[in-house]
C-alpha cells in the first residue's frame, strides 16, 4: 500500500502563487509515476501534472507555462507549484501516485486538498 499526503491549498488572489506538496509512504519502490488532478464542482476529475521516476513530466494544456511539477525522490514527495493563478483554477486537488509492474498498475490517491482563486 502506498499512502499520500497533501499540504499547501488555500485561498489566494486572482494572479498569486500556490504552492501544493505530497509526501508518499509505504511500499512506494513500485511507484512509478506521480502527479496531481483537480476536480471542481460540478465537473469531472481531471489531469493537472504528472512527473515520471526518470523525470518526464506532463501538463495539461491549461496550465502550462503557469504550472511546475517536480519530486525530491529523497523525501518521496511530489511538489506543485502553481502561478498566476486564475479563478478557474479553483478546485479539490487530489496527488496520484501509480505503481506498476510489466503488466498491471495501481492508483492511489491522497485525501485531497482545496485551492480557492478569489477574482
Amino acid at each position: 500500500q502506498v499512502q499520500l499526503v497533501e499540504s499547501g491549498g488555500g485561498l489566494v488572489q486572482a494572479g498569486g502563487s500556490l504552492r501544493l506538496s505530497c509526501r508518499a509512504s509505504g511500499i512506494i519502490f513500485s511507484i512509478t509515476s506521480m502527479g496531481w488532478y483537480r476536480q471542481a464542482p460540478g465537473k469531472q476529475r481531471e489531469l493537472v501534472a504528472t512527473i515520471t521516476s526518470g523525470g518526464n513530466t506532463n501538463y495539461a494544456d491549461s496550465v502550462k507555462g503557469r504550472f511546475t511539477i517536480s519530486r525530491d525522490n529523497a523525501k518521496n514527495t511530489v511538489y506543485l507549484q502553481m502561478s498566476s493563478l486564475r479563478p478557474e483554477d479553483t478546485a479539490v486537488y487530489y496527488c496520484n501516485a501509480r505503481a506498476s509492474g510489466s503488466s498491471w498498475y495501481k492508483d492511489y490517491w491522497g485525501q485531497g486538498t482545496q485551492v480557492t482563486v478569489s477574482s
